[in-house]
């Protein structure tokens, strides 16, 4: 036993038991995992990242709770945003996997998606268990755990909960109110663009939507310029270089087409996603390679607690108990035979193996990863890029490049991505329980019940943003699927373009040597600009709002208030998706207004929200 577990307290004794795993907390948790998992998945699809759901899920619950509630206990809170933060971890693994299938012509039917999240998401919390104790509880003041400490401080400092879910509520309602106008009236378009074409197709462009003002606010100014430097140096370097030096009729692959005769979009998806992909790949490596030493202690630790008895269960305290071994194994035993027999699913015995073996890896790597970076800086879609590559070229070097092969490795990567997400979650929120004296187990059991509601609501999300824009379009890019696709097609087929991709390696390289974060760069160069630059503009409102604003409070409502616009532009956005698919709505209307009014109303969005953040009014005060 370490000095530190032995000095440290939590904020409930082990000795007290107070209400924890209730219906009301259960309740509450599955319907904001819901709100907030929908979200994200219309977030990721859109702009390559999740937000984390746990801190406005607190704030939520502890307001909602309190007012319908007499006698409410820190422990129920903490089961409410740990259900919740569910939601937004089954999200990230269904949109930057399943969209992979949809380009390639074979979408999965829902009931599969359903199915493969939940089974995944079971392996995830599954994964963690023997992990657990070493990771948060060992290394307890050595992996700072950024959004489940916060989360914690946040839920102790109870008294403050009702201004702070009214920020949150603010925000949802300026985000609806906005969508609403923009994409169901039509009164102005979500994109501002302005080609120059004697610059070689060099485009200024900015996505104006209340979700990329909240992401860039929420991440801050560092990795929001970061990320604006990689879409620039695609969209303002590389691309009027390939039309410089391109003219003429040759077609160049991937192209279809003579490249004097694409524009910039086209220039950015035969050539430049290929760059960032290479340079994706290199931000992974560098990543675990870092934390390599504590890896390989984190596994060796995990087998100890697999193999080696523990005490009678009486004698272990409250703090300290999880779902049993037993039932792990046999939960992970019978998983993996549904996984591997369950006719609909096309995986063989050796991608089983390898979905155990990466999958397991994996979650481990994770959980270490969020620990000291955050769950929004984890490059979890890398890992899962990087396990595809590995099952992709396994195949071809066996001679298995028939397309079920390709589509046995892209499902093997939905499970495994979903695997990934719920250890990072689940890492996250056991921290937060932590710190406050929860139940491991409670939590954990709660996370299982959690993961039914939102495995649905995703299946049919992602099903209706396919038909209302696809997959791939400037609308809807879902960058990681997109990515996944073409890896996993490319590596079948021999049809990589393995320049384009070794040129993004190199930009990767010399980044790092740069000593600049490799991955923001590199999302910003595989995405397309308008994404970096709307996002660019919420890093903005971040760092004034750091300067004039410079309490802890302000902070506070600009968090609260940024993952409220990025709950109500979303939602919203998956019920016009709905409309599009099923009530003839047109999506490709032209905007009643000119471009610069998109532009000048996301100005004034960003005033208002810094208005109502430094100075509140007084219905949004306690």
């Amino acid at each position: 036993m370490t000095k530190a577990k032995e000095e440290f307290q939590p904020y409930i004794s082990t000795k007290d038991n107070i209400k924890e795993f209730t219906p009301k907390a259960l309740i509450l948790g599955i319907i904001i995992g819901l709100i907030f998992g929908v979200g994200n998945a219309y977030l990721g699809l859109k702009v390559g990242v999740t937000v984390s759901a746990s801190i406005p899920a607190a704030v939520l619950s502890m307001a909602i709770l309190h007012l319908f509630f007499k006698r409410v206990t820190i422990l129920e809170n903490n089961i409410v945003q740990t259900v919740a933060s569910v939601g937004e971890g089954i999200a990230a693994g269904v949109i930057f996997t399943v969209p992979a299938l949809y380009i390639l012509g074979s979408p999965p039917p829902l009931y599969e998606v359903m199915l493969l999240s939940l089974l995944g998401g079971m392996l995830g919390i599954l994964f963690m268990i023997p992990m657990r104790r070493y990771i948060i509880v060992e290394e307890h003041g050595k992996l700072p755990f950024p959004e489940g400490t916060a989360c914690a401080e946040i839920l102790k400092s109870r008294q403050s909960g009702k201004e702070n879910a009214l920020m949150a509520i603010s925000g949802i309602v300026l985000g609806t109110f906005y969508k609403v106008l923009s994409s169901v009236l039509n009164l102005w378009g979500e994109t501002a663009s302005w080609t120059i074409k004697k610059l070689n197709n060099f485009e200024v462009s900015f996505d104006c939507t209340p979700a990329l003002l909240g992401v860039g606010y929420i991440i801050g100014p560092r990795i929001c310029m970061t990320m604006l430097f990689g879409g620039a140096l695609g969209w303002w370097v590389i691309i009027p270089l390939i039309s410089m030096f391109s003219q003429g009729g040759a077609v160049i692959y991937p192209g279809t087409i003579p490249v004097s005769e694409m524009n910039a979009e086209q220039i950015w998806s035969n050539y430049v996603r290929f760059i960032g992909a290479g340079a994706i790949a290199v931000g992974g490596l560098f990543n675990m390679m870092k934390i390599f030493p504590l890896i390989k202690k984190t596994f060796l630790m995990a087998f100890i607690e697999l193999t080696e008895k523990r005490h009678e269960k009486k004698l272990i305290p409250r703090t300290d108990q999880d779902i049993s071994l037993k039932w792990l194994m046999i939960g992970c035993i019978a998983i993996i035979l549904f996984l591997w027999l369950f006719p609909p699913f096309p995986m063989n015995f050796l991608t089983i193996i390898l979905l155990v073996i990466l999958g397991f890896f994996f979650a481990g790597v994770t959980s270490i990863t969020v620990g000291i970076v955050g769950s929004s800086s984890c490059p979890a879609s890398g890992m899962t890029i990087t396990t595809l590559l590995i099952t992709c070229v396994i195949f071809v070097a066996l001679g298995w490049t028939e397309r079920i092969y390709l589509i046995s490795a892209l499902t093997m990567s939905i499970v495994i991505n979903i695997t990934i997400a719920l250890a990072s979650t689940t890492s996250q929120d056991l921290k937060t329980g932590y710190l406050l004296g929860a139940t491991p187990r409670a939590q954990q059991v709660g996370e299982m019940i959690g993961m039914i509601l939102p495995a649905v609501a995703l299946s049919f999300t992602v099903f209706l943003l396919s038909e209302a824009y696809g997959f791939g379009s400037r609308q809807m890019p879902a960058p990681q699927g997109t990515l996944m696709a073409l890896i996993a097609k490319g590596v079948i087929s021999g049809n990589i373009p393995f320049t384009l991709v070794f040129i993004g390696i190199v930009i990767g390289v010399l980044v790092a040597i740069l000593g600049l974060p490799i991955l923001s760069i590199a999302i910003g160069l595989y995405l397309p600009i308008s994404l970096s630059t709307g996002v660019f503009l919420g890093g903005v409102l971040s760092m004034i709002m750091s300067r004039f604003g410079k309490s802890e409070a302000v902070h506070r409502r600009g968090v609260l208030a940024s993952s409220g616009l990025v709950a109500g532009d979303a939602c919203t956005g998956v019920v016009v998706a709905g409309l599009i698919a099923f009530a003839g709505m047109n999506s490709a209307a032209k905007p009643l207004l000119p471009m610069y009014v998109g532009l000048s109303m996301f100005v004034i969005l960003s005033i208002v929200i810094g208005w109502v953040c430094v100075k509140p009014p007084k219905f949004l005060r306690k």
